[in-house]
């Protein structure tokens, strides 16, 4: 990545008389793919068409340095792909085509930039197909291919795969990233999928309630989330009160309920009260004790199994609450049940430390 391509400062979505998505500023690195994450309703839609300048908004939005002032020409540096396909009744390489034939280009330059874009999302076979013969998952590669075929200096993609089903979601994406990182475009990706964003993004933004609460790169903000809102929303089920007894040069020891937990994350400051932040998959479940780097090690109930896709989250009591992930093998091999006896255990280096009440 070199330096911003796109920059918004004092950004803002009205409707009627409500503040819907609000970014004092917000910016693109050229040759990035910056996912935006949030659940449905929280303004990521609005924002990135807000970008596109496919929707009134307030603000100030620089293209390369250069303040945006004509919004027909700037629209031509960019391509965007909608949750929809929106596809004519033509051809696939027609419809490839389509943001060519608009620019003027000549139909062999067309055909031929159309034909590329086509292989680049892996459906070049389908070029002579009609548009409405195409399941889903292919009309959604024609409307990618559509996008870049003209070559844009920017892509938004505004939850192109939202309506797939997973296998043919899980090969879009396969297809996406390999498209835009063999072209090193610059891409916006919208999604509420936190395994779409850390397949796809270089960063991501978190975006609740109309605002970005933190931006950064996938394992800073999966890891270390900036606050309980987003640790809940990117999965961090264990957000534990907590209470500070030792602080030293190494470590910080945590009183949670009855058990005291050791971390290398430093307590926010003046906070003798956190919240203690860790992933289930950090979460390590074993029959006995194990000889193991792991500081933590503590005697735990299994509360519930619940399988969960590919995944088992385990519910335990070691004297404060407790949620691991296994995958399903693991599960089994363990043999856990509701009642059982294990030992849950996990590193030092993974909890993560936030203060009580979020801080504006």
């Amino acid at each position: 990545m070199s330096g911003e391509l796109l920059e918004a400062r004092d950004l803002r979505v009205i409707r009627g008389d409500r503040e819907v998505v609000r970014a004092d500023r917000f910016a693109v690195m050229e040759g990035e793919t910056l996912a935006i994450l949030g659940p449905n309703g929280a303004g990521k839609s609005t924002l990135v068409m807000a970008l596109a300048r496919l929707l009134p908004a307030s603000g100030e939005l620089r293209f390369r340095g250069v303040k945006v002032t004509d919004e027909q020409a700037y629209r031509r540096r960019i391509g965007v792909v909608f949750q929809r396909p929106l596809l004519l009744d033509r051809t696939v390489l027609e419809n490839a085509a389509i943001g060519l034939e608009l620019r003027g280009a000549s139909r062999r330059d067309r055909e031929a930039r159309a034909q590329g874009a086509l292989a680049r999302v892996g459906i070049v076979q389908l070029a002579n197909r009609r548009a409405r013969s195409l399941s889903g998952g292919e009309a959604q590669r024609v409307s990618i291919a559509r996008a870049i075929a003209p070559g844009p200096d920017l892509l938004f993609l505004d939850e192109p795969f939202a309506g797939l089903d997973a296998p043919t979601r899980d090969a879009a994406i396969a297809d996406l990233a390999r498209a835009v990182r063999g072209e090193h475009l610059t891409a916006v990706l919208v999604t509420h999928d936190r395994d779409e964003a850390l397949t796809l993004g270089d960063r991501v933004a978190v975006l609740l309630d109309g605002r970005v609460r933190q931006l950064d790169r996938p394992d800073v903000v999966f890891a270390t989330p900036a606050d309980p809102e987003v640790a809940d929303f990117v999965g961090v089920e264990n957000i534990l009160p907590a209470v500070v007894t030792r602080v030293t040069e190494d470590l910080t020891e945590l009183r949670v309920g009855e058990q005291l937990v050791e971390t290398t994350s430093l307590p926010p400051a003046g906070e003798t009260f956190p919240l203690m932040c860790l992933a289930p998959d950090d979460v390590v479940l074993s029959r006995g004790e194990i000889a193991s780097s792991a500081r933590n090690q503590f005697a735990a109930r299994v509360v519930r199994v619940e399988p969960i896709g590919r995944r088992t989250r385990i519910v335990l009591d070691c004297g404060f609450p407790l949620v691991a992930h296994v995958t399903r093998r693991s599960a089994q091999e363990l043999g856990l049940r509701a009642d059982e006896r294990v030992v849950a255990s996990f590193k030092a280096t993974v909890p993560h430390l936030l203060p009580r009440h979020r801080r504006n």
